[in-house]
């Protein structure tokens, strides 16, 4: 698992004419959801914006509704360990699919923290803008302006969701975490009340498929990876553990608190899927 090669070929991507039908009936209610869910979000977000200002009382369970019934469409398990923090803070979690945006809004009201060039991507990029998304660019000469924009959001209470590893995996592991987004925690406005709760996103394969199934990562194009999610006859499930917060005021800076997160989120993630893994065994007369 070290050695994992982010250039890696994905899996090839067959689908035979049962799969087509799921991906022409899944894909058609999917798109209904999801469009139909942005319409309705970009409408009232014309009545929030000049009425409330950051603070958004009814966009954001648009997008939770969406998102908890878009994998009813797909036909994917979701279950939660732990809670999710009431406190004002930030969440970091390992980052494995693009499923991880429903899988994460489906159970809380968050709003992510993207690099800038996601906002371009179609689809993808046209969502995330409209579900308030906060994008960084990656120019230290911005860092100030940046930080500052981060201030603002969390300040109105804002739980802002941040991916530390910088990119996506194939699922079955969490790279080493980038240190340079938590420096900004610890600011002095937002130092000794803010808290970072760590979330451990494990995906388990639909029966038969490889461990690495809904894993999205490098090169990967979106659409065949769609295709392939939305034609299996069998869906897995997605599971999000849920770790104890943990002051920003009580690390002595970003690099012991990205190790705290790092770590946490490391032994949960490999500790679900050794426990799935056993669980397999057992029900297939292993073990």
């Amino acid at each position: 698992m070290s050695g994992w090669d982010p250039t890696l070929a994905p899996d090839p991507v067959r689908i035979d004419a049962p799969g087509w039908v799921r991906v022409l009936l899944r894909g058609t209610a999917l798109s209904v959801l999801v469009f139909g869910g942005l319409g309705l979000l970009l409408a009232l977000r014309l009545i929030e914006r000049p009425r409330f200002g950051l603070h958004r009382p009814w966009t954001p369970r648009i997008t939770r509704f969406v998102c908890r019934n878009a994998l009813r469409i797909l036909g994917m398990g979701f279950s939660t360990a732990g809670a999710p923090m009431c406190e004002r803070g930030a969440l970091v979690a390992n980052h494995a699919s693009w499923l991880d945006i429903f899988a994460l809004n489906a159970c809380m009201e968050i709003y992510f923290v993207s690099k800038a060039e996601v906002a371009n991507w179609p689809g993808i990029g046209w969502l995330a803008r409209a579900t308030g998304t906060v994008f960084i660019e990656r120019d230290p000469r911005r860092a100030r302006e940046q930080t500052l924009l981060l201030e603002e959001r969390l300040k109105a209470g804002h739980k802002l969701l941040f991916f530390p590893e910088g990119t996506s995996t194939d699922g079955l592991r969490v790279l080493r975490f980038k240190t340079t987004l938590f420096q900004s925690f610890f600011s002095d406005h937002l130092r000794d009340f803010m808290q970072v709760q760590p979330v451990a996103v494990i995906y388990h394969p639909p029966p038969g498929e490889p461990p690495r199934f809904y894993g999205w990562w490098g090169d990967m194009a979106f659409g065949p990876h769609l295709l392939k999610v939305l034609a299996a006859p069998r869906q897995g499930r997605v599971e999000l553990v849920f770790l104890p917060p943990v002051r920003v005021r009580d690390l002595a800076g970003r690099k012991p608190l990205a190790a705290h997160c790092e770590r946490a989120i490391r032994e949960a993630h490999a500790a679900r899927l050794a426990g799935a893994g056993a669980g397999a065994g057992e029900a297939s007369g292993g073990g």
